[in-house]
């Protein structure tokens, strides 16, 4: 029975990473009618929050301003830090090169891990890191292998992966005192709140004729309901049942669903060195999670 159950886990982990690895095209169609990095973040996280509302309303506050200060710091790591740092390193440096280092944060996961909560370092989960991130490098790069280096823009991914680190290691001392709907539903009010402030020094105008297009609205429904409701559910339940190593460790799946997407829907090509980093990524995973 336990191992059925830890099997479910993993499963959900899976689930919530190769959705999040679909959102690449979805924000990329929202880019391309003319919607800003920011207001995607803000309309998908004003949708999960409606959503939690009706899974989750009694409850209003956490049971000590410590704990309420923490999930503050939820929604700021996990939500508008995270999302704007890695938007805005899109735009000031390779795609590319964000992929792969914002592919890092498992390792950073771990490494903070270490640091903070002074877990052992395990050499297995090393090896298995290590084996995926190349695996992560040759899918993201998909035989091209050309990186340009922008300081500003890599620091903010690295900053993105940091604050990943963060949201999960914040959220395994909240997970067992509070329910997952609760922590789920603080994470949204807060990334909005701490986004307000993005927008007082670059404010976005409020476009109704482009929210009203069908296909605005299906990604927007798509990336509010599905990939942040449901899979931040998702996330805090892995995290809480299989750990932050364990859970993160999936996140290297996300750059091969995000190729695998962009072959089906924009005719993108997979090359041998894609399919070599495919391979490398779940070898890394299996050997991580056996040990």
């Amino acid at each position: 029975m336990f191992k059925n159950r830890t099997l479910l886990y993993h499963l959900i982990t899976l689930f919530t990473v190769i959705v999040w690895g679909t959102t690449f095209v979805s924000t990329k169609v929202l880019l391309q009618h003319g919607l800003e990095p920011a207001e995607i973040m803000v309309y998908r996280f004003i949708l999960a929050y409606a959503g939690m509302l009706f899974l989750s309303h009694k409850r209003l506050w956490a049971d000590s301003w410590k704990d309420e200060m923490l999930l503050v710091l939820l929604g700021i790591t996990g939500g508008s830090l995270y999302f704007l740092a890695e938007n805005t390193a899109i735009q000031l440096t390779q795609a590319s090169n964000v992929a792969i280092l914002v592919g890092a944060a498992p390792l950073f996961t771990a490494l903070l891990n270490a640091w903070v909560d002074k877990v052992p370092l395990r050499k297995d989960l090393l090896i298995g890191s290590a084996v995926a991130m190349i695996g992560v490098v040759l899918v993201v790069l998909n035989g091209s292998f050309l990186l340009e280096v922008n300081p500003l823009g890599d620091g903010l991914s690295i900053v993105a992966a940091s604050m990943w680190a963060f949201y999960c290691l914040i959220l395994k001392r909240l997970g067992n005192r509070y329910t997952t709907l609760f922590i789920t539903r603080k994470v949204f009010i807060y990334g909005i709140l701490s986004l307000l402030f993005y927008f007082l020094f670059d404010p976005a105008p409020f476009r109704a004729d482009l929210l009203l297009q069908p296909t605005v609205a299906l990604n927007l429904v798509f990336l509010g309901v599905v990939a942040s409701m449901v899979c931040y559910i998702t996330w805090n339940i892995a995290v809480k049942e299989l750990g932050p190593e364990k859970a993160s460790n999936y996140l290297y799946v996300q750059p091969l669903v995000a190729l695998i997407t962009s072959v089906i829907v924009l005719s993108e090509t997979i090359t041998f060195a894609s399919v070599v980093g495919a391979l490398c990524i779940f070898f890394g995973i299996y050997w991580t999670e056996k040990h």
